[in-house]
This record gives C-alpha cells, sequence and structure tokens, in this order.
C-alpha cells in the first residue's frame, strides 16, 4: 500500500507539471478519479490505464485544443466520502482539471460533485457509478455516466435468479447508495417477480467480523446469499464467514463484487460456480475496435469498467475539442451532441477524423468501447448487464444477462 501511494503522489505531482492553466486556451487537464485505494483498490488500475489510454490516443493524433490532453490523478477510496469530496477539490482548485473522469463508486461520485464538482461547475463522468441517487442528483446538467443504473440491473438480476429456479434470496448490502440502491431494486423485482426476499439487512463497510450479520440473515431461511458489497472489503470478509457457517449453498455477487481479489484466501472449491453480473459491452462496432486497441496497448479489452473508462475520457476530449475551449460554461451541452445521434460515427481510437469533421462543422456520434452512450435528461444512459459465474477459481463471462 505505501509504494501505491507513493506512485499516486508521484504521479499527481507529474502530471500536475504538465498541465494545462485553467486559463489557457490550448491543452486540457483532465482529472481521473477512481478508489486507487479502499475495497476495490483492485479494480482501479485497469480503470485508469484505460482512460490514460483514450488521452493517448488523441495526443497522438494532434492533440486537443492546440495542445495536449494531460490528466491528474485523485483518489476518492470509493468508500469514504469525505475523501472523495478533499480529492475532488484538489482536483479542481488546485490542480486546475478542467473536468473528471469518475468518481468509481456511487456514495463518492454524489459526494464529490455535490461539495466539489457542481460548485465549480465543472463537468463530471463516471463510468462506474450505478447508485439510482445518481439520477436524482440536482446537479445542474454536470453529472453523467456511461454504464446503467441499478434500478436496471437489479431487474436484471431478479429475472437471471428466477430463470435458475432459486425462488427465495436473503440479501446483505454494504450501507451506502450503491448498496441501498441496488438491494432496493433488487428486492422489489424480485418479490414483483414471485420470489420471496426472506431478509434485506444492511452491514457497515470495515468490520472484521459479520458473524451476527450473517446469523440473522440465516434464520430468514434462505441458503441463496446474495451480498452487494465490495470485493477487497466488507464483500470478501462476509462471503469468507458466510462459507465457514455452512449455512448457505448458492452464493450471488453484485458487480462491487466481480473481481479476483474476493476470492483470495477463499477455497476454490467452496465458490465454485458461484454467479454474478456486472456492467457489460453493448454488440456494437466500438466493442470490437476498442478491443483490438486495448490488446494493442497489453491491456485486459474485458477488465471491470475499462472500456467505459476510455469512453469517458475520449468523450470528454470530444466535447472540449467541440466546445472550442477549456471553459467550463457550455461543455454539457457540447458532451451531450458529440454522444448523441445523428452525426457521422466516430469509433474508439479515431481522434483525428473526429477533429477535423468538427473543424468542418460537422455532427459526430462517438460509439465507444461500452456501446452507445445516448444521455437522458438525467445524464443517464441505457446499458448491458452480463452474467458472471466464478470457473476454476475465476471470474468468467457467460454473456449478456436478460
Amino acid at each position: 500500500m505505501r509504494h501505491l501511494k507513493t506512485a499516486l503522489t508521484a504521479a499527481v505531482a507529474a502530471t500536475a507539471l504538465s498541465a494545462a492553466s485553467p486559463a489557457m486556451a490550448e491543452g486540457v487537464n483532465i482529472g481521473i478519479m477512481f478508489g486507487f485505494t479502499g475495497p476495490l483498490e483492485t479494480l482501479s488500475p485497469p480503470m485508469g490505464d484505460a482512460a490514460k489510454l483514450a488521452l493517448q490516443h488523441v495526443n497522438e493524433q494532434g492533440g486537443i485544443l492546440g495542445g495536449e490532453a494531460t490528466y491528474t490523478i485523485g483518489d476518492s477510496t470509493c468508500a469514504d466520502a469525505t475523501a472523495a469530496a478533499n480529492a475532488a477539490d484538489r482536483l479542481i482548485n488546485a490542480d486546475g482539471v478542467h473536468a473528471i473522469v469518475g468518481a468509481m463508486c456511487s456514495g463518492a461520485t454524489i459526494s464529490a460533485a455535490n461539495t466539489a464538482a457542481i460548485p465549480a461547475g465543472v463537468v463530471m463522468v463516471s463510468p462506474s457509478a450505478s447508485s439510482p441517487a445518481v439520477t436524482t442528483v440536482e446537479d445542474n446538467d454536470l453529472l453523467f455516466r456511461v454504464g446503467p443504473s441499478d434500478s436496471y440491473q437489479g431487474e436484471v438480476v431478479a429475472r437471471l435468479l428466477l430463470a435458475k429456479g432459486i425462488n427465495d434470496i436473503a440479501i446483505s448490502y454494504v450501507n451506502n447508495d450503491y448498496g441501498k440502491g441496488f438491494a432496493d431494486a433488487l428486492s422489489a423485482a424480485y418479490t414483483a417477480g414471485g420470489g420471496d426476499v426472506t431478509v434485506n439487512e444492511a452491514h457497515e463497510e470495515g468490520k472484521s467480523d459479520y458473524r451476527a450479520e450473517l446469523g440473522s440473515l440465516a434464520a430468514g431461511g434462505s441458503t441463496n446469499l446474495v451480498v452487494l458489497a465490495y470485493a477487497s472489503g466488507s464483500g470478501q470478509t462476509m462471503l469468507r464467514q458466510a462459507i465457514e457457517s455452512g449455512d448457505f449453498e448458492v452464493y450471488f455477487g453484485g458487480d462491487g463484487m466481480i473481481a479476483d481479489a474476493l476470492l483470495t484466501g477463499i477455497d476454490a472449491a467452496s465458490v465454485e460456480g458461484m454467479i454474478g453480473t456486472r456492467q457489460g459491452r453493448a454488440d456494437s462496432a466500438g466493442t470490437g475496435v476498442y478491443a483490438e486497441l486495448a490488446t494493442a496497448a497489453g491491456q485486459d479489452p474485458i477488465a471491470a469498467f475499462g472500456a467505459q473508462s476510455y469512453d469517458s475520457a475520449f468523450l470528454l476530449a470530444l466535447a472540449f475539442e467541440k466546445h472550442g475551449s477549456t471553459d467550463r460554461e457550455g461543455l454539457n451541452k457540447a458532451l451531450r451532441e458529440v454522444a448523441t445521434a445523428p452525426g457521422e460515427v466516430i469509433l474508439p481510437g479515431e481522434w483525428a477524423k473526429a477533429k477535423a469533421l468538427i473543424a468542418e462543422g460537422k455532427d459526430i456520434n462517438y460509439e465507444g468501447g461500452g456501446g452507445s452512450h445516448e444521455f437522458d435528461a438525467a445524464g443517464d444512459v441505457s446499458g448491458v448487464i452480463v452474467e458472471m459465474v466464478v470457473d476454476g477459481g475465476t471470474w468468467v463471462e457467460l454473456g449478456q444477462a436478460k
């Protein structure tokens, strides 16, 4: 952890030195704010690398607004709303970023937006914040996300579980915006579909012992445990202790659990066949192109939220080029324009093509690695949820969950 923090500090210092001043018309400095420490720290580096790859493609093909696309790293920690707010404040008011890719988790995103980004008029695009609460933030059209809300994911999970003949479940969710929003959506959809939610209870992040919570869940009578938490945090501890208890037979993990770090220290046979879901990529021309670009860069093309992180950064770059300046006012309008049909389709990596079309005054429509990103009035998009399963000690994607 000490080495990670040292690397983050160095990255911040290096990128801040190269960042353009907010008052300059040339070049753009984009903040990349994920949970580089905390319960999802294993997911953040691939997401950060994907966002950086998008800016690399911009710079390799002529740059942006007559200068370079630079970045500054911020650590939201994912689980600490105060830390997320402070990170956003530093990015905006000390490092002078012009927009932010992030945050990663829903509570961190809401806190960063309300405390720092919205008051400053700074646009945020999150690759992964999924709580329904994000939709209702009074954001002055500054907060966007490129993945679907858990209102939708909850419905998909309910159908998936019922289709597998799982007719009763006990739900444990981490007590924050993400966990509660997901649990509420799942419980409502599952009950409406004829399933029985025997227990639906919150748990606190960061504890070393969840045996009391697991006892309460087991007392409801279901042997099917749904955990909506984080792979390197409460989710991992709760899963391990649930297995030790012997009270459950079927395990399901929400998207925050989909990381191989979840399985650390757990007997592989105990979780073989565990199911889960996460945001996926729509089947479009952009997904194939992104996969090729990511592979060529030595990145995992199906890393969790990798395509969405690339798209978030590339969309912001396109928006600045369309906007014609780093001025904060009006960037949201430009973002909507470059992401929305009609317009000539732009695929991942096609910066030079997009830049030329924008210079000619022509409309463009970005179709990304994560699919189409047609923002609705709240800055939300529709999306794809994929089914995951633990196979041979690792998470494997099975395809789109209907």
